[in-house]
């Protein structure tokens, strides 16, 4: 009986995320018939509809979503229990899936890592370039590089970069047309290039401080990004201000490419984490990459 319940939800979860019978069948090895067969199974013996079918798709309803929620980050750390056996001894070796954003990865994670992975060629790196803020467990990453801000709850993280200083930025044609910025409240008569990370979240808005004044800062301008390299281009391109990562804008400051305003005004991001579920077994290939990517600040 437990063995059937559990065929059962592996071949739902695999249903779910599939979003195809076609595509579960052939992941798993049977004939979409067999699967419908189990799925029925499924729902007569919970007494619940747990998958909407239509002649395009299939959905989970509230009751699958329900389910896929609780029961797919359990059989996640099952599975990554079993290949923790597998993987007894001295030997580093594994595929590890990890998202970061295009600007923490060419930062602070493959200048790192590229040097390191060519000494254990048995490890295997997936990386998904994604701003947003993904469920690793839901989507089955190993691990996620956010800013410690961003970092979900019940994750055990380590710090991969410093805090990062900001800085707003715009290039010397566009200051030609118009007025140096000299007040935070001067930017609602400027072109401002927004960054959004996520359709689901709203345009990121301008965090400033100068002392004890924090200030929240919803701009204007005809472009929205979610990359700060796009944001970069635009703001070389005469679009108007970006407000960037100093480090990212420097070398286009140093050449005057790009000019620096209400420098007084801008202030420290935290830096960013990777993360990684605390339920999970924490295997060689990832441990290897989470020491390799820490960073110590220098005293």
């Amino acid at each position: 009986m437990a063995d059937e319940i559990y065929r059962d939800i592996v071949a739902f979860i695999t249903i779910a995320r599939a979003r195809s019978f076609t595509r579960a069948a052939a992941e798993l090895g049977v004939s979409q018939s067999a699967l419908s067969h189990t799925i029925r199974q499924l729902e007569e013996r919970l007494g619940l509809r747990l998958l909407t079918r239509t002649t395009r798709s299939v959905s989970p309803t509230e009751a699958g979503e329900q389910l896929l929620e609780r029961v797919s980050p359990r059989f996640a750390v099952i599975a990554d229990e079993l290949v923790s056996l597998r993987e007894l001894g001295s030997k580093i070796a594994g595929t590890v899936r990890i998202t970061a954003s295009d600007f923490a990865f060419n930062t602070f994670v493959w200048p790192r890592l590229s040097g390191e992975l060519l000494k254990y060629p048995d490890v295997k790196l997936e990386v998904v370039n994604d701003p947003a803020l993904t469920d690793i467990v839901g989507e089955r990453f190993d691990a996620g590089i956010r800013p410690r801000d961003r970092v979900g709850k019940n994750m055990a993280s380590v710090p991969v970069s410093p805090d990062l200083q900001t800085v707003i930025v715009a290039s010397p044609e566009y200051f030609r047309d118009n007025p140096t910025p000299l007040t935070p409240g001067d930017l609602s008569h400027h072109s401002c290039i927004n960054t959004r990370f996520s359709v689901k979240e709203g345009i990121k808005a301008w965090e400033l401080k100068k002392g004890d004044i924090n200030l929240t800062c919803s701009v204007e301008g005809p472009l929205i990004f979610n990359s700060v390299y796009a944001a970069l281009d635009a703001a070389r391109a005469g679009y108007g201000l970006a407000n960037l990562p100093e480090m990212l804008a420097r070398p286009w400051l140093e050449s005057g490419h790009l000019q620096a305003v209400l420098e007084a005004w801008c202030h420290v991001q935290p830096g960013f984490h990777i993360f990684y579920s605390s339920e999970r077994q924490l295997l060689p290939a990832l441990s290897l990459i989470i020491e390799t990517l820490r960073y110590e600040p220098q005293e």
